[in-house]
């Protein structure tokens, strides 16, 4: 009778067994549920409202990479903004044809910017198009109100995003009447804005892209508007 010699498993196959279940083991853990199980595209738009109502900040990043030419504007904007409102950050405004960086701080109802000074003055932002960056945290007239005043709501489907592709991040969309997008750029004209919202399964909104006329008679172009870090903590105060 031949009898088979006991197999021997090298320690390298050992390890690369390891790691392979290892890896196995972490794709499962990342294995979950959309925002949109169990839930109305309006439910989700509510708790998407209230994860961003009660976070205690978040970055915000708004950007157009078709801002209408000849037109006085945003192009792009970056910074924190918490709660109670406030933001701190840099606008970069088109003003005649030309790119303008500026340094802002809001709060408490009142605007500062640092333009070509070493110093912050007292500034009205609607004189670069821009609203008053606070009011973008405000829990009644904010960013959060598109949420839950977006018509004709659609889930889209769920793909894979964030950091490390560790989200499982679901697209919604719908019209958002130009009354709540004023929010975002105050000379918002025509009727309704075409959007789209990216949520996570955490129900917070990480990208709103809203389409429609945001500047009269220049036609319609596109603003991008990203929130990460929520429950960032920063003192925003006068300067």
């Amino acid at each position: 009778m031949l009898r088979h010699a006991p197999r021997v498993t090298s320690p390298l196959a050992v390890a690369a067994i390891t790691l392979a279940l290892a890896a196995s083991g972490c794709t499962g853990q990342n294995d979950g549920e959309g925002v949109s199980e169990g839930k109305s595209p309006d439910e989700v738009m509510a708790l998407a409202k209230k994860t961003l109502d009660e976070t205690s900040g978040v970055k915000i990043e708004l950007d157009t990479s078709d801002l209408p030419d000849g037109v006085q504007g945003i192009s792009h904007a970056e910074g924190t903004g918490i709660h109670p409102p406030a933001f701190e950050g840099q606008i970069t405004a088109e003003v005649s044809g030309l790119s303008v960086d500026v340094d802002v701080i809001a709060t408490d109802g009142k605007v500062w910017i640092k333009y070509l000074t070493p110093i912050f003055t007292e500034a009205d932002p609607a004189d670069y198009g821009a609203p008053d960056p606070a009011q973008l945290m405000a829990t009644e007239g904010g960013l959060s109100d598109l949420l839950v005043n977006t018509d004709d709501l659609e889930a889209g489907d769920e793909v894979r995003g964030g950091e490390n592709n560790e989200e499982i991040l679901t697209e919604y969309t719908g019209t958002v009447p130009a009354s709540f997008v004023e929010t975002v750029i105050p000379s918002a004209s025509g009727d309704d804005f075409d959007a789209t919202y990216t949520i996570n399964a955490d129900g917070e909104v990480r990208q709103a892209t809203l389409t429609g006329e945001f500047y009269p008679d220049a036609g319609a172009n596109t603003y991008t508007i990203d929130f990460s870090d929520y429950g960032t903590e920063k003192d925003i105060s006068a300067p």
